[in-house]
């Protein structure tokens, strides 16, 4: 699979995130300290936007049940709660991300 352009990198500044569709696929990607990552943007338990979620150093929180995921790495950090329940979450999907001059590219299969 090919690189595919989805920016430049300077639309996404630092602790800030984006969404871009590639492929039928919702995608966020961040920028901590000058290094972009990407990973699915829809929560895999209800499908909430992690783009719309708070973004605390290199972690995302889901807005719908509050589990919270590593950006860089798309893991699990804590499972959010449904009442006093916890919620069944897996990782998220990462996404190889390159940098060419000012471009940002993703990698999705």
């Amino acid at each position: 699979m090919e690189y595919v352009k989805v920016g430049k990198t300077a639309d996404l500044v630092e602790k800030k995130v984006m969404k871009v569709a590639v492929k039928g696929k919702d995608i966020l990607i961040s920028n901590i300290k000058g290094e972009y990552f990407a990973i699915d943007n829809k929560c895999n338990h209800m499908g909430g936007s992690l783009v719309e979620g708070n973004i605390e150093g290199n972690k995302v929180i889901c807005p719908k049940h509050g589990s919270v995921f590593d950006l860089k790495t798309g893991k699990v950090e804590e499972k959010g709660k449904l009442f006093f329940l916890k919620v069944k979450v897996k990782d998220q999907r990462k996404y190889p991300v390159k940098i060419e001059g000012n471009d940002i590219y993703i990698k999705v299969e």
